[in-house]
Order: structure tokens, then C-alpha cells, then sequence
């Protein structure tokens, strides 16, 4: 469990940004259209989806990743449950992760649901309606603990510039073992060593559009052992 906790400044009163990395929790163009470009068409969702669909994240944040996820999964007709496992390290208190979620009204239903079950316990053993579970801690101890392989993978940790732990090449060497083979990974940054590492993981790597003003951003497909 971590005893540390998101430290928040708030732009604009909506957009609420880390004032340990100096960087916002989404995109101050559009959080939503943001998560369903990289993460979503990133990884060929929904049209991807299966029963059993596994998805993993680095850097659970508002949860504006999980509940974009569960809304496509929902509207995808999926019979079974979405399987959602995220790592954080500094948490977010709930009445925070209510206010920043409030800039998403499509996300309403889902969010009140997510918000409820946060207050209960973080690691999210009360939500119900998705199997989601987040990992509090360093990722880079947790990771290497949990034992699944995932079909998706979402990188979203803050900067490289500004939070290089979540992209280490140990890490990122963790994200390639917990992929199932031909499973994939995506995130918002084209940084050429977060390409290399990813590539040395066992990734497919392509550069692909970024998002708004982001001219690139990176996704892959499981292939090396």
C-alpha cells in the first residue's frame, strides 16, 4: 500500500495538475478525446475486445483511462467483465478525483461509481460492474510482483522528462513480461528511449499521429520473448 498521496494544484479550476512533476493529469485540449486516440486506437480498441480482455496501465491517475475503457466496453456489447489492473504510486483522495472527473459529463454514471468504490478503498476491491483492481506503490517493486499477462497495455505515466521512473528500462523490460504474446502497448510519448527500451522489451515499435498538438506517439505489438 502507498502512504503518499497526489500533490494537486488545479488550472482553470477543472484540470487538476501535479505540482511533484509539474505536468496535468490529461490534456488540457480534451482529457476524453485524448484517452479513446492513444489508448483506445492505440490498441486497436474496442475492436480488440474479447471475453477475458485483460487490460494493464501505468499511472492510474483520475481514472479517466478506466472509465473510458469500461464505457467502450460496455457499448461494445462485450459479454463477462473487462479485467482493468492499474499501478500508482501517489493516489489521489477522492473528493479530488470527483472534481477533476467533473470535466467529463459522458463519464457521469461511471465515475459516481468509480468515485463511491475509491473512498471505500483504493485498490478498488468494492467496484463492481468491471474487475478492477490498482496497485498502490512503486511500480517498479509492484510490477515485478504480480503475476498475469495482459492483452493491452496503456503507459501513462506523467513526462519522461519529469517522472523518468515510470519509464526505466527495468520497467519497461516488467511491461514486455506482463504481455501476453501479440498483446500490444501505446502511450501519448514518442520519446526515442522509451521507443528503444520498449523495443528491447520485445515490442513491435511504431511511431504513429499524436494527439492535438503532440505531432507523435508510440505503439507497439508483442513479438520477442
Amino acid at each position: 500500500m502507498s502512504d503518499q498521496h497526489a500533490e494537486l494544484e488545479w488550472r482553470d479550476e477543472a484540470i487538476p495538475v501535479s505540482t511533484r512533476f509539474d505536468d496535468p493529469f490529461f490534456s488540457l485540449e480534451n482529457g476524453l478525446a485524448e484517452t479513446r486516440h492513444v489508448f483506445l486506437s492505440g490498441n486497436d480498441l474496442p475492436a480488440r475486445f474479447a471475453a477475458g480482455f485483460h487490460i494493464a496501465e501505468l499511472g492510474f491517475g483520475t481514472g479517466l483511462n478506466l472509465l473510458t475503457s469500461w464505457k467502450a466496453w460496455d457499448e461494445a456489447g462485450q459479454s463477462g467483465t473487462l479485467r482493468f489492473t492499474s499501478f500508482e504510486a501517489f493516489p489521489m483522495v477522492a473528493d479530488e478525483m470527483a472534481r477533476a472527473l467533473q470535466a467529463f459529463p459522458e463519464l457521469a454514471s461511471y465515475a459516481k461509481r468509480l468515485v463511491a468504490a475509491w473512498a471505500q478503498d483504493p485498490t478498488l476491491a468494492t467496484l463492481k460492474g468491471i474487475n478492477a483492481t490498482v496497485i498502490l506503490g512503486d511500480a517498479r517493486q509492484t510490477l515485478a510482483a504480480a503475476d498475469f499477462r495482459a492483452d493491452a497495455w496503456f503507459l501513462d505515466g506523467f513526462s519522461p522528462a519529469k517522472n523518468p521512473e515510470l519509464w526505466d528500462a527495468d520497467l519497461m523490460a516488467q511491461v514486455g513480461r506482463h504481455t501476453a504474446q501479440g498483446g500490444t502497448v501505446a502511450t501519448y510519448t514518442a520519446a526515442g528511449f522509451v521507443r528503444r527500451k520498449l523495443a528491447e522489451a520485445g515490442f513491435d515499435i511504431t511511431r504513429v499521429s499524436g494527439f492535438g498538438r503532440k505531432r507523435h506517439m508510440t505503439t507497439g505489438i508483442k513479438v520477442g520473448a
